[in-house]
């Protein structure tokens, strides 16, 4: 009930859930000195990839996973420009993401080591996907926007990407841990030049509802429409921006609130995936933390998150500071918190199989079922 075929995509390639959840999350892939699967593979389920609701491969050959992904997406883009009909793809990538991996046609290629190929690789999608676009003569007709969702997991240190000056990383409520650089590209219609305005990956689906001419959903969004940053370089409509952690809870609520410039910490917390860091607020050990009054932060000033303001004898900042508070109060009591898929547990019979009825599990779950699409 959760892929991609139930809501609302017409065709789909990939593995069904993040390719870390698989039992060789740790191990690498790039020749010559393949490692991609070995004992801890042993008594669970392998990674499958999958065409619309078919497992394909199992486990999935990680080595030539970019190029079917790069042939599928090229291949869809050149069919729907054939038949002229519009078409959005969403090509959600796996690299840089542990477990890292990279192709003969990537592997060695860079400077930056096991990290650079994959990223090599993945910039080589990207070319295949623009070169798609003109070639089919669609690029000025199309809106090519490119993003993250998470800040880098640096716990695998120079494997796992670098937050520059921001703090932190994957999994904290810190500026490393949330803020993402973003590429909006539409020739003649989108003008080259930087914004600093606010926004999020909650604005892509009304933005995209706007441009396309669509209806939203009657339901309360937490995204606004971006389409006068992008078109414009105008003002966003977006002045404040949540932060909740990974795990998030009715009891604790919002961990960060920001509002214009000024972020507000109420609650912080170290990461698994930020540990290694000199910053002992990214560790692990660093553990929950409240804050009343919560720190506050003019990430203009100091992006980096270095130094709080102090309140005490500042009338403006007590002022914004009850502004936040309001807003806060006001969005929480929005909030509905449903029930946790995860906290359901697992059941091993859910468990992906290209050979449903075969025995013993899940040993005999390994096939390859065909060429890729």
């Amino acid at each position: 009930m959760f892929l991609p075929t139930r809501q609302g995509f017409d065709q789909y390639l990939g593995i069904p859930y993040s390719h870390d959840m698989g039992p060789c999350r740790n191990l690498t892939c790039f020749p010559p000195d393949v490692k991609c699967f070995g004992l801890c593979d042993v008594g669970t389920v392998t990674v499958p990839l999958m065409h619309n609701e078919v497992i394909k491969q199992q486990p999935v050959n990680f080595l030539d996973l970019e190029r079917a992904y790069s042939d599928f997406a090229t291949g869809f883009i050149t069919a729907s420009a054939k038949k002229k009909q519009p078409f959005f793809l969403y090509y959600p990538s796996h690299h840089t993401h542990y477990p890292q991996y990279a192709g003969p046609g990537a592997a060695g290629r860079s400077l930056r080591g096991p990290f650079g190929d994959a990223l090599f690789e993945f910039d080589n999608t990207i070319g295949n996907l623009m070169t798609t676009l003109e070639q089919t003569g669609v690029i000025n007709n199309t809106l090519v926007f490119f993003t993250s969702d998470n800040g880098p997991e640096l716990m695998r240190m120079s494997r796992g990407g670098n937050s520059g000056p921001l703090k932190c990383g994957k999994s904290t409520t810190y500026e490393g841990g949330m803020r993402e650089p973003a590429i909006a590209f539409w020739p003649g219609t989108i003008r080259p030049g930087v914004t600093h305005e606010m926004a999020s990956t909650l604005d892509i689906l009304p933005t995209i509802a706007s441009l396309a001419g669509a209806k939203l959903p009657q339901v309360m969004l937490d995204g606004v429409d971006m389409t006068e940053i992008l078109v414009n370089q105008g003002k966003s409509k977006r002045e404040v921006m949540m932060f909740y952690p990974t795990d998030p809870s009715e009891k604790y609520g919002l961990f960060a609130l920001r509002l214009g410039k000024y972020k507000a910490h109420f609650y912080t917390r170290g990461a698994t995936h930020s540990d290694t860091t000199p910053d002992q607020d990214c560790s692990v050990f660093a553990s929950l933390k409240a804050h009343n009054p919560p720190l506050i932060f003019d990430l203009e000033a100091d992006p980096s998150e270095h130094y709080p303001l102090p309140l005490m004898g500042k009338p403006d900042l007590q002022a914004i500071l009850e502004r936040i508070k309001k807003v806060k109060g006001q969005f929480e009591a929005s909030m509905v918190f449903g029930e946790s898929q995860i906290s359901k547990g697992s059941d091993p019979n859910l468990e992906p199989c290209c050979n449903p009825q075969c025995s013993p599990k899940p040993s005999c779950c390994k096939c390859t079922t065909g060429v890729l699409p």
